[in-house]
């Protein structure tokens, strides 16, 4: 996620550096071309490139808006899964006896269903930094798991049914227990949803082709047939908006892609485990992901 207001312009240009330099290359070669070939390329009148414009900031503001959707919901979801890892091990707390070493090792797997889910949506290594969270035997069981959170998650079931079973946990405190572990499968659920829909992509060639239209156009008419390197320069200044703004929303309609503008799970994960050592009265609790450069993943 990207945490400051300021970023590096190399940021910029790295995203769209193809773009840009296509459309320097359609300056250079329509402001060219009538040297060779002259008249050959009519003069476009400005208003056709006014109204493709104006249609286009029109089509990038509502795939922004979608996008941002997108990644507002998937912060959203794991916002819940702070308050839930939270809840669950103050039930745990509240339900059982507070010495009970079993509060401790559901805490830590819950700690390490966070990392891996996280890890999980964005194609690495989900079993990364589980170790000393579960146990050796319960990490060779997950490593055969084609679905290594919803492993972590069956994992917590035994120990809850045995405390009910051995009297330790009431059936009021075992629904409840049950209830916060369906919401974070529910939670879990909805991260998978939105990482598994994919955003047409239909729609964002035919905004890229639209804007290369528009850059055309405007090249061709006659208020930019100017000296070469000013015309191109402006062609280069205005594409450059809209390039980055759809970008910005193609990056945005996929907050699990380990980019800078990611939902900064891994950050997240962080916090979870230092509030549940909190909980837990454990000391030497790890630090918070700080910000890289301008953003946190």
């Amino acid at each position: 996620m990207i945490t400051k207001q300021i970023f590096p312009l190399t940021y910029i240009f790295s995203e769209i550096k193809i773009s840009l330099l296509t459309v320097t290359l359609i300056g250079v070669v329509v402001d060219i071309f009538p040297i060779f070939f002259p008249g050959f390329l009519p003069d476009i009148p400005i208003s056709i490139a006014t109204t493709l414009g104006i249609a286009i900031s029109i089509l990038i503001s509502f795939k922004v808006n979608q996008s941002y959707d997108r990644w507002w919901e998937a912060r959203k979801v794991w916002g819940e899964i702070v308050n839930d890892s939270r809840t669950l091990v103050l039930q745990l707390k509240m339900y059982m006896d507070p010495s009970d070493p079993i509060i401790k090792t559901i805490a830590y797997r819950q700690i390490a269903w966070c990392y891996s889910l996280g890890q999980s949506l964005r194609k690495t290594d989900p079993l990364k930094n589980l170790g000393g969270l579960v146990s050796e035997l319960e990490l060779k069981q997950l490593q055969s798991q084609k679905n290594v959170p919803l492993g972590i998650l069956n994992f917590q079931i035994d120990p809850i049914r045995k405390q009910f079973d051995e009297g330790k946990l009431d059936g009021f405190s075992r629904l409840q227990l049950e209830g916060t572990l369906a919401r974070l499968t529910a939670s879990m659920g909805k991260c998978e949803r939105i990482k598994n829909t994919v955003f047409p992509t239909t729609y964002r060639k035919g905004l890229h082709l639209a804007i290369y239209l528009f850059v055309i156009f405007l090249a061709m008419s006659e208020p930019l047939r100017l000296f070469v390197v000013l015309e191109v320069f402006i062609l280069v200044i205005i594409s450059m908006v809209f390039f980055f703004l759809e970008k910005a929303a193609f990056r945005l309609q996929d907050p699990f892609e380990n980019q800078p503008t990611d939902t900064p799970v891994t950050s997240i994960a962080r916090t979870i485990d230092i509030n549940l050592r909190q909980l837990l009265d454990e000391t030497g609790i790890p630090q918070p992901i700080e910000s890289n450069d301008f953003y946190v993943m």
